[in-house]
C-alpha cells in the first residue's frame, strides 16, 4: 500500500450520498438533508490539514486512489491533482468528477461521484457514530 495520507470520518443519519458530481467529508458535527454530497461528517482533516506529502502529489497532478474503508464495506475511486489547486481550505473535502477548481476541491476528474458509491455503504454510514476511513493512496499503473 502506497498511502499518503489517511482521514477519520463519522457517518449520520441524514446522509444521503445522491449528488452526481461531487462527493464532500466536512468537519461540521451536524448535517441536514441538503447536503446531498456529503458522504461523512467530523472529518480529522480539511483540505489544508492534509499532509504535505499529498500536497504534493497533488500539486504535481497525479492520478490518486482514494478509499472509503470502514468495518464491513470498501469503496474506492480515483481522481487527479492539479497544480491550480490552492488546498487551504479549512472545513471541507471535496473530490469533483468535473474540472471545476475551488478552495474546497482536492481532486479533480474523478471516476465517482456520491451517487456512484455502493449503496451497501451508504445505508450503513447512515447509522449514527459510525466511524469509518478516507485513504489516499498513490494509483499503481496497473489500477
Amino acid at each position: 500500500m502506497n498511502a499518503l495520507d489517511l482521514i477519520n470520518v463519522y457517518g449520520h443519519e441524514n446522509i444521503q450520498c445522491t449528488h452526481s458530481s461531487t462527493i464532500e467529508i466536512t468537519k461540521d458535527k451536524h448535517l441536514t438533508k441538503k447536503g446531498n454530497c456529503i458522504l461523512g461528517i467530523y472529518a480529522s482533516k480539511a483540505c489544508i490539514n492534509l499532509n504535505l506529502e499529498l500536497k504534493n502529489y497533488i500539486k504535481d497532478e497525479k492520478r490518486i486512489k482514494v478509499i472509503i474503508k470502514g468495518e464491513s464495506f470498501l469503496d474506492s475511486f480515483f481522481g487527479y491533482g492539479d497544480k491550480r489547486l490552492s488546498l487551504k481550505h479549512s472545513e471541507d473535502i471535496v473530490f469533483r468528477k468535473s474540472d471545476y477548481i475551488c478552495d474546497r476541491t482536492v481532486l479533480i476528474n474523478c471516476t465517482k461521484s456520491s451517487s456512484d458509491l455502493s449503496r451497501e455503504l451508504i445505508k450503513e454510514i447512515r447509522q449514527p457514530k459510525i466511524e469509518f476511513f478516507i485513504i489516499f493512496e498513490k494509483a499503481e499503473e496497473n489500477d
